[in-house]
């Protein structure tokens, strides 16, 4: 929430400062962009940790306990794979470009993108434990389901 609040107070700072003042911030615009990517990529493992991404469940939902399992656990493996060429990516990329400035701010390419790498560091954290959980035979989002009584109603 800091991160998106950082984003629209930098976003109407540099319009005030356009409109009324005549002046761009070229940094405003630089570092909103850089708590964009820092707001992205640490939201996204906290919320697939949680499994509470936007997502498509009919299927599952119709399946078995059995089958839901192994379409979780195909999931997570899946979101693994993915953040596992997310930070090969950044392996390739970062020590050619790291060492450039941004334009703006003048900060270097490898700070620029840190929270990027973090929070792709974070999702393969959250996808191995999710499919350690599971192949253990316990439910990797137990901790963040409410508990209900017999009518539905949380207690």
């Amino acid at each position: 929430m800091g991160l998106l609040a950082a984003i629209a107070f930098l976003v109407v700072l540099q319009v005030a400062a356009r409109n009324l003042f005549d002046m761009g911030l070229p940094w405003a615009d630089e570092l909103a962009r850089f708590c964009c990517i820092g707001m992205v990529f640490l939201a996204t493992p906290a919320l697939a940790g949680r499994r509470v991404m936007v997502s498509v469940s009919m299927l599952p939902d119709a399946m078995n306990a059995a089958v839901r399992k192994w379409m979780i656990l195909f999931a997570d493996i899946t979101t693994l794979v993915f953040s596992g060429f997310l930070l090969w990516g950044f392996a390739e990329f970062l020590p050619r470009a790291g060492k450039f400035l941004t334009p703006a701010m003048g900060v270097p390419n490898w700070f620029y993108y840190s929270l990027a790498l973090c929070g792709s560091l974070l999702l393969a954290a959250i996808a191995i434990t999710r499919i350690t959980a599971t192949l253990t035979g316990r439910d990797p989002s137990a901790p963040y389901h409410e508990t209900r009584d017999e009518t539905g109603l949380p207690i």
